[in-house]
């Protein structure tokens, strides 16, 4: 493997096997809809503003044991599971099993199961399977590194909105963002995966974890997006996740995703 990226075949494999697994989890998220299901919330007791229920932590389970035979050796980084297999490889795959729970355990069908790759700390390939997507249906957005985006396997071919004369960002933490509209969706992974569809022309995150936003970055630099992140120096070009002392489980950073003329718009 070169320094820049890894072959575009292992890139292949590697966007095929994450778009594999976030169908796989997104059949399990729509079984249990509906369902009476266990909801804990993290935190000190009390807190409420930060559940997981036990969908969640089933399909993280489901994706790192089928990870386990598929990628022996890399290393994951999930949202409900502290376990390291792979601490220091050059591969990671970030898993969040359901951005936006407190929309799905309230039953609002805004939410995604987002699957992020890095590889040296850049994101080269991502899925995300989405409760709504731009074909009024569930759905798995993929790309790697140097490709194109797909939805459901299939090249997406971005739809002509020229005579749209106030397009939409999201704002998940509030505010306006003129001359676009805003829009609140409770997922990053999801306004994410809207943004590189061009649902969306851009959004701004206030301090997203790494798992809400791997799948999500890749998502977006494949179809042509800008990526910024808010470091000591302000705002700046994104290249790649950098943890605290190395460590990539605690990244964590406001981040902007879009057109460029949507993020000077929310950046200003």
């Amino acid at each position: 493997m070169t320094m820049e990226n890894p072959p575009i075949a292992e890139l292949q494999r590697i966007e095929s096997l994450a778009a594999e697994l976030a169908a796989l989890a997104g059949a399990d998220i729509q079984f249990a809809l509906g369902k009476a299901m266990q909801v804990s919330y993290k935190g000190e007791p009390g807190w409420m503003r930060d559940p997981v229920s036990e969908v969640d932590h089933a399909c993280e389970v489901m994706i790192r044991a089928r990870l386990a035979e598929a990628a022996p050796g890399h290393d994951i980084i999930g949202e409900e599971i502290d376990d390291r297999p792979g601490r220091n490889h050059d591969w990671v795959w970030a898993i969040d099993p359901i951005d936006g729970t407190a929309n799905f355990v309230s039953g609002l069908p805004m939410f995604a199961a987002s699957i992020g790759v890095l590889y040296r700390g850049r994101p080269v390939a991502g899925a995300l399977w989405c409760s709504a997507t731009h074909v009024l249906r569930p759905g798995v957005y993929s790309a790697h590194v140097g490709g194109s985006l797909n939805f459901d396997g299939v090249e997406f071919v971005r739809p002509d909105r020229a005579q749209v004369r106030r397009s939409l960002v999201g704002t998940p933490q509030g505010g306006t963002a003129e001359p676009f509209d805003t829009r609140l969706t409770g997922s990053a992974a999801i306004e994410c995966a809207f943004v590189a569809a061009g649902l969306l022309a851009g959004t701004r995150l206030g301090a997203p974890n790494l798992w809400d936003v791997a799948g999500g970055a890749a998502l977006v630099l494949a179809a042509g997006g800008d990526v910024r992140i808010h470091t000591a120096e302000g705002w700046v070009p994104f290249t790649s996740f950098q943890g605290p002392d190395g460590d990539l489980a605690r990244w964590r950073a406001p981040m902007a995703l879009g057109r460029l003329d949507a993020l000077e718009a929310l950046l200003a």
